[in-house]
């Protein structure tokens, strides 16, 4: 944490577009030990040097505009960026730049919350009621019982989100929430984990009315003002001064246009609204691996706080996003043992990805700027850090062969309150494709990212219930089917989230 806001040393020339530019922190070796460092500089310098080479290859391979990518390892920052920020107005994308980070806002959200807790002034215990008395919920039992924690580690039993747009007044977000009657409730507080966007506005709320700020403002105060995290905003107004990406979706032929609809509505900003750059992201990165202490010496979290965040709270099976929800965050173990704290985000055709291994004092984040193909760069991004820095490989499961009888109890519709997957079969493989219904799309006052056309699928070894998507946009996409107490597959999960099967008469 000591170098947290120590100024870069550019190592490589300006960027124009196509450019890959790396650039290093300006870190002070070992003066105790001059044969560490220089060990250990040896030992990184291959993969740093390697990481320029494969963004620019791995950009062209997934056809992406710009990306870039940060790691943290062996106390020091390496960027390496490619690209521009929009085809349409091209600029070089380098660790400053502004892209949305989706969901991994989230990361805030909770933090926040934490700081919350560690003064007193929130129990996680508590129910949400507690702190935002007017809430109505179509179950009233749930809305009654629901807990802070279960909003923080997606056991609220919410389903995903209200696709509304409550404006972009300070009024946004309790509107939002005046909205969350009209959000299908999918099972029992506490049941089990279901990724909840909602959720996560709804803690927002709760922050508002504990500090009697807008969320946009306790967070700035709360975290980004003593982190000195001073290129993430929320605010269009705010993002627009300073050079940023833009999204780019695929159209039926394949071509990248620019998404026109840039960020999510205000409503929706405590879990998926801030623009923020690789650099910030890293740097909250490295926050997450201290002891709570802002490099000014303040003790933002105390430690067990920021540490509890890390402990298991309840399992997930069968998915890529990880073996558990901590307070937040996905938790995974790779091999070797090595465990990870995760969390990734999408916005209209821009996405990151950030992955931090506490114990080895290292994280890396990767971002892009079009779908659907920004999820795989990302992934490979990941893992191919991973391996070069730490030599730990991250790698998918091999499917089973097809199985005509299998395939047959998991083929129809499955949909949840936005989305309809459809997972068919022709006699050779499965395949799952992803859409956003289409009263969604008609209902919304913005632009919607574009669908996941059909891919293959595979089942799993163990007991067959498991599945990798082994192509396309959600290529390495993990989930499961459900079945009832008579063996019929009636749900699946994918991306954390639950999809219950279409009746036979409605598809």
């Amino acid at each position: 944490m000591d170098a947290l806001h120590r100024q870069p040393a550019v190592s490589g020339l300006s960027a124009g577009p196509g450019t890959v530019v790396v650039i290093e922190s300006d870190e002070t070796p070992d003066q105790e030990n001059p044969m560490n460092a220089h060990s250990s500089e040896k030992s990184q310098a291959e993969p740093r040097a390697g990481l320029a080479e494969f963004v620019q290859q791995a950009a062209a391979e997934f056809g992406i505009p710009g990306v870039t990518v940060g790691v943290w390892a062996d106390g020091r920052e390496t960027f390496a960026s490619h690209g521009v920020t929009s085809l349409e107005n091209p600029l070089p994308v380098d660790e400053h730049t502004l892209f949305q980070v989706g969901s991994a806002t989230k990361t805030f959200t909770a933090v926040a919350l934490m700081r919350l807790v560690a003064d007193g002034r929130i129990d996680l215990d508590a129910p949400v009621r507690r702190y935002v008395p007017g809430l109505v919920l179509a179950d009233e039992k749930a809305a009654d019982t629901i807990t802070v924690m279960n909003l923080l580690n997606h056991t609220s039993g919410l389903g995903w989100n209200v696709i509304v747009d409550t404006g972009d007044g300070d009024d946004a977000l309790a509107a939002f929430v005046g909205k969350m009657a009209e959000l299908e409730v999918i099972g029992e507080p506490g049941a089990r984990a279901s990724y909840s966007q909602a959720a996560y506005n709804l803690l927002g709320r709760v922050l508002e009315n504990v500090t009697g700020m807008t969320y946009e403002k306790a967070v700035s105060s709360l975290l980004f003002e003593p982190l000195g995290l001073s290129n993430s905003f929320f605010g269009t107004a705010d993002v627009i001064t300073r050079r940023f990406a833009v999204g780019h979706n695929a159209d039926a032929e394949g071509n990248l246009a620019v998404a026109k609809e840039w960020r999510l509505t205000r409503g929706n900003n405590p879990g998926g609204g801030l623009a923020s750059s690789a650099a910030d992201i890293l740097r909250w990165a490295r926050f997450q691996l201290g002891d709570g202490h802002t490099e000014n010496g303040e003790q933002l979290l105390p430690a067990e706080l920021l540490h509890r965040m890390r402990e298991q709270t309840v399992e997930l099976r069968g998915s890529n996003l990880g073996d558990g929800f901590g307070i937040c965050w996905f938790l995974r173990e790779l091999e070797g043992g090595v465990r990870t704290i995760e969390h990734g985000g999408s916005a209209n055709g821009q996405f990151v990805e950030l992955l931090i291994v506490p114990e080895r004092d290292f994280a890396v984040v990767a971002m892009a700027n079009a779908g659907p193909d920004g999820i795989p760069f990302n992934r490979t991004a990941v893992r191919w850090v991973l391996e070069r820095y730490l030599g730990v490989m991250d790698t998918d499961p091999e499917p089973l062969p097809y199985d005509e009888a299998r395939a047959r109890e998991v083929v129809g519709a499955f949909e949840n309150d936005a989305m309809t997957l459809t997972v068919a079969a022709d006699g050779q493989e499965l395949t799952i494709g992803v859409v956003i219904k289409p009263e969604i799309r008609e209902a919304a006052d913005f632009e919607m990212p574009a669908d996941y056309e059909p891919a293959a699928l595979g089942l799993l070894p163990g007991d067959g219930d498991e599945f990798i998507v082994t192509a396309g946009g959600l290529q390495g996409q993990r989930g499961f089917f459900s079945r009832d107490a008579s063996g019929a597959v009636v749900g699946i999960d994918l991306g954390g989230r639950v999809f219950n099967r279409v009746p036979a008469g409605r598809q």
